[in-house]
């Protein structure tokens, strides 16, 4: 018997994440390959034109999974229904543009969506945050969606941790999937901390050992490994002189994926103790710093 389709919202659609990303959820990336998909799409009114081009794409493309694709401009109907909310939209920095004044667009932006969620979505909807800042647009979507559990609303640093486990990977000459355990601590920014303290490889035939003992470089775990990590977009953008679509489309569909198929109980997150270090535990002083900095501000452009 067919699966009932799952409705997966994406919003800033016409947007390059949204471009990359679209496809990649039709296809089964994300949700799997026996997974009917309804795709709802959102963008602000002045992108309309290039989001209905975004559907005639995905029309033609005649993904098999695809079973119907809503592309709007009205909030309300874009969250009809929706299982899964991938939120890309937001609003960029601008040059000569004030901190205060990017994250007043960002707050009124996750305010107003927020709200569309609360009165239309799923009541299991699960929350993905991949607009700047995110964490604090997550935090404001949280506080006015308030049916939503806040265990079903995230943000995306399944990013920098795919971009830590392929720096590692590079320098240790392996393929990813023999690295494990990595964590990224902290604000998804320059601040943010990839800690390699808990995390084991295991290389070719040969058995699991501490990432730092393979590599025995601390000095390049400690500071050119970090910063590479911390900086990464920054040095895409300067490459290609556009932002890192892809690999954020990716770590998206990753991100849901492992949620909802390899975290047991539908998704359940659990706590797990482990021993911080002093180096380790004045990165994640420095990244919670900012994070309450960035919550004090935006509940100052709330107020």
């Amino acid at each position: 018997m067919a699966k009932e389709p799952v409705r997966v919202l994406v919003t800033g659609a016409a947007g390059q994440i949204g471009y990359a990303l679209v496809p990649m959820i039709a296809r089964g990336v994300m949700l799997g390959s026996d997974q009917p998909i309804i795709l709802h799409m959102l963008d602000i009114e002045p992108a309309t034109e290039a989001l209905n081009g975004v559907k005639m794409e995905l029309v033609d493309a005649a993904f098999p999974l695809l079973m119907d694709v809503v592309a709007t401009t009205d909030a309300m109907v874009a969250c009809k229904g929706v299982n899964i909310a991938v939120m890309v939209g937001g609003f960029p920095r601008k040059e000569g543009m004030e901190r205060k004044d990017v994250m007043s667009k960002n707050v009124s932006i996750y305010k107003a969506q927020a709200s569309a969620l609360e009165k239309q979505a799923a009541p299991d909807c699960k929350v993905l945050v991949v607009a700047n800042p995110a964490n604090t647009n997550a935090l404001i979507l949280k506080e006015f969606a308030p049916s939503i559990p806040e265990k079903n609303i995230t943000c995306l640093t399944r990013l920098d941790h795919n971009r830590a486990l392929g720096q590692l990977s590079e320098r240790l000459k392996i393929h990813v999937g023999q690295v494990k355990n990595v964590i990224i601590w902290g604000n998804h920014s320059s601040t943010q901390y990839p800690d390699v303290n808990h995390a084991t490889v295991t290389p070719t035939n040969s058995e699991e050992k501490p990432v730092r003992s393979v590599v025995a470089d601390d000095n390049w775990l400690n500071t050119e490994f970090i910063t590479t990590v911390q900086q990464r977009g920054a040095a895409i953008i300067k490459a290609r002189k556009l932002s890192s679509a892809l690999s954020a489309a990716s770590a998206a569909c990753d991100h849901i994926r492992d949620w909802l198929h390899v975290i047991k109980d539908n998704g359940q997150l659990f706590r797990v103790r482990l021993k911080i270090d002093d180096f380790s535990r004045e990165k994640m002083d420095a990244t919670a710093k900012e994070l309450v900095e960035e919550k004090t501000l935006a509940y100052s452009c709330l107020n």
